[in-house]
């Protein structure tokens, strides 16, 4: 049998997700819900409860669990007091919590557990906030929206807020306006909730003549120079103190925007919703011209810095939303994912901006307000608990991605943080991850269209080259020199040695402009010190390549670019090791396959993940090697 507190969950949850589920509404996060309950405490008596979103919940995806249940007789005392700090608020929300084990809820718990209707839902929505930063005036807003709505004026969130509402007269209201900020609608029944807050910021957008929010347009091509862009990458990252992503949008619709005059002014009124501030800063940066703008970044923190109530962590300079008239939209940050929250906020910026414009003048938050905000003092204690994987922000192109070694290093390269462009003639390489910082190139690693392809997009994508692997490559069936074909000998040299010299002239000027300098790493053999019988067009062409990483590493050295090889032998869980390979290689030595496989002074088996290993420890450290040559291969007597 379930309980109130359960089936008021499932209400709550059905509706969130419903909310959560239009862009339009909220963002990545934005906004929260609650529902008022009963529950019993670990004596047996009832206690009166609201169930409040949990901070780290997407309203799209929430769960029960992602509810915090706090005693309502606990938050009503403290609004009795005249003053809380954030720090306090949240220590008393963890308190009141009937579960240790629940989320810290939204800062915002206060107000919703004052609002005396069961069901609370709070968004940000793009109409009711493109109205609010039109320049109406309240009664203008509440005469487009109609009766049972109040306007308040914008108040930070947390302990001041739900003040200004318990001295507010909310008798007959069922939606509640806040300037510069969002919708609160509450009811008794979830559904009616919900249809008022659809029905409010329905009839804003029609007001507005806003159909649309954050829709990208079709795909622009994406333009200008890939070498500029890299070169913006370096100065942005060197400002931020770390390296950076930077992605170029496909957007339409932000190329028109970013190519309008007067952008200096529209867009220096400030972000449409207070939280945007914290993935786009108060303005964009319009052109390129990083220096002047972390100039003024730094400038606004000065006159701002009073504010704080105590010593502020600065965070970077560098901007996270760049508008320019050849690139269109860029966007900046550490992870993938910074770069599509950003992204989409921008998008939608730019139409509650059209919106209000049509209507008034856009305006939003003064400079103050937002530095309130950015500087928040629960913010700034997010930054003190942070830890950055080593390889975040850096990009790194792989060849031979698909399987074996170079899968197994693409893959060692995105769980330290790096996104990874991989290259491959098999077209499972543009599904061989999942995760927002891979992409995949099918084509030849021999072909200049294929290692165009793969910069390209991990510029456009990321921003730059900083490290490039080269695993790709091809072991002829076993010939003596007496028997060599020409075409077996050719396309081991165009696979092993001509597509590497290619790649290395392609990426080098990218790799220049690195962040932390460019990090070279190429898969070479044992073969280049101890060859074997049968293997001449491998051994030869490898030995080419080795040659070329050599001098790679005297030529670049002046451009703070490391290059270093790993020599792996006998690797078994490879594309080019097949069954019928392997038995021949191991007869060549007069040993079983067995035998073959562990034929090393440690008698182990290496397998793609040791060697990956080695690579990804050459990108990560090792500032001050270049030209190595790290044997991992078990122990080879020839060899040492």
């Amino acid at each position: 049998m379930t309980t109130q507190q359960e089936r008021d969950l499932a209400q709550i949850v059905r509706v969130s997700r419903e909310i959560g589920s239009d862009p339009s509404f909220v963002l990545h996060g934005g906004g929260n819900t609650s529902i008022k309950s009963t529950g019993v405490d670990i004596t047996g008596d009832e206690v009166d409860l609201v169930l409040v979103k949990g901070s780290g919940w997407d309203l799209a995806t929430i769960e029960a669990p992602g509810f915090a249940p706090l005693r309502r007789d606990r938050l009503a005392a403290l609004l009795e007091l005249s003053s809380l700090d954030d720090e306090d608020v949240v220590n008393e929300l963890r308190q009141a919590s009937l579960d240790s084990r629940a989320p810290t809820a939204s800062i915002e718990a206060l107000l919703h557990s004052y609002l005396p209707a069961k069901v609370v839902l709070h968004s940000h929505a793009d109409a009711i906030v493109a109205l609010t930063n039109s320049g109406l005036s309240d009664t203008e807003i509440v005469e487009v929206l109609g009766e049972r709505v109040l306007v308040l004026p914008y108040v930070m969130p947390g302990f001041g807020l739900a003040r200004l509402l318990a001295g507010t007269d909310v008798g007959g209201v069922d939606a509640i306006v806040l300037r510069n900020h969002g919708l609160f609608t509450f009811d008794d029944d979830a559904d009616a909730a919900l249809n008022r807050h659809r029905e409010l910021v329905g009839v804003a957008a029609s007001v507005l003549s806003a159909e649309h929010w954050g829709n990208p347009g079709t795909d622009a091509a994406r333009t200008g120079a890939l070498i500029d862009l890299a070169d913006l990458r370096l100065v942005i990252s060197r400002i931020a103190g770390r390296p950076q992503f930077v992605r170029q949008s496909t957007s339409a619709r932000a190329l028109e925007f970013a190519q309008r005059e007067g952008l200096d002014d529209l867009t220096s009124r400030g972000t449409a919703t207070p939280e945007h501030v914290i993935y786009t800063k108060r303005s964009p940066m319009i052109g390129r011209d990083a220096i002047a703008f972390a100039a003024e970044y730094r400038a606004y923190v000065d006159r701002q810095r009073s504010r704080a109530a105590g010593p502020i962590t600065e965070l970077p300079a560098s901007p996270r939303v760049v508008l320019d008239a050849e690139y269109g939209m860029l966007v900046t940050g550490g992870t993938p994912r910074d770069l599509r929250i950003t992204h989409d906020i921008a998008l939608h910026t730019m139409d509650v901006i059209d919106a209000a414009e049509r209507i008034g003048r856009y305006n939003s938050l003064d400079e103050s307000s937002t530095f309130d905000i950015e500087y928040w003092s629960l913010e700034q204690a997010k930054l003190a608990g942070r830890t950055a994987k080593p390889l975040v922000g850096e990009v790194a192109i792989v060849t031979g991605a698909a399987s074996g070694i170079g899968r197994s290093v693409a893959e060692q390269l995105l769980a330290q943080g790096a996104a990874v462009v991989g290259i491959d003639l098999s077209p499972g390489v543009e599904s061989a991850f999942a995760a927002e910082e891979w992409r995949g190139i099918t084509g030849d690693v021999a072909s200049s269209e294929a290692i165009e392809a793969a910069i390209d997009t991990a510029v456009r994508d990321f921003g730059g080259v900083d490290m490039l692997v080269v695993a790709a490559g091809i072991f002829p069936p076993s010939e003596a020199i007496a028997d060599l074909d020409d075409e077996v000998w050719d396309r081991a040299f165009r696979v092993n040695t001509t597509a590497v010299a290619r790649i290395f002239r392609a990426t080098h000027p990218l790799l220049a402009r690195s962040p932390r300098g460019g990090r070279v790493v190429l898969i070479s053999t044992k073969n280049v010190a101890a060859p074997g019988p049968g293997a001449a067009a491998y051994s030869a062409s490898k030995t080419a390549a080795a040659q070329l990483a050599r001098v790679a590493a005297l030529e670049w050295a002046a451009d703070g670019i490391r290059v270093n090889q790993v020599e792996p032998d006998a690797v078994f869980d490879t594309a080019i090791w097949t069954d019928e390979l392997l038995r021949e290689r191991a007869a060549n030595y007069g040993l079983s396959v067995d035998e073959y496989r562990t034929r090393n002074l440690l008698r182990t088996e290496v397998r793609s993940a040791t060697v990956a290993d080695a690579v990804v420890a050459f990108c990560e450290r090792f500032p001050a090697t270049t030209g190595a040559h790290l044997s991992v291969d078990g122990g080879n007597d020839r060899v040492i």
